[in-house]
């Protein structure tokens, strides 16, 4: 079980699955940072990242090197690092392209106080 507060880099299909798996049952927002080692703004991100990962422990956190799982990289059609993916229940909700730096906090913020709400339908 991942610790909270902390980003959970998946370096297989499988921890990605089982990541992925226990988001949707969890019903947390899920960000995915989706990077490569090579990606200069990446790696201006990624301290952001982590910090959110600490300021938002209700979140989880994950992130993707998309040189090392490139199946998951395309079949989530990444074609810019870094790209975050915002995730609720399985169902994407939002993404962001570019290290947004003032801009990642606040998505983050939207959507995790967006709990569920019964449809009125």
């Amino acid at each position: 079980m991942a610790e909270e507060g902390a980003v959970i880099a998946c370096h297989t299909v499988d921890e990605w699955t089982q990541q992925l798996q226990q988001g949707n049952e969890s019903k947390k927002l899920v960000v995915i940072d989706f990077t490569a080692s090579w990606c200069a703004p990446c790696r201006m991100i990624a301290p952001i990242f982590a910090e959110l990962a600490r300021k938002f422990p209700g979140v989880l956190f994950l992130k993707v090197d998309v040189d090392e799982l490139k199946s998951v990289a395309q079949d989530w059609a990444i074609e810019a690092m870094p790209t975050f993916v915002f995730l609720k229940e399985g169902t994407i909700v939002d993404k962001l392209v570019g290290a947004h730096k003032d801009d990642l906090p606040k998505k983050i913020a939207a959507h995790a106080q967006v709990r569920a709400a019964p449809h009125a339908c």
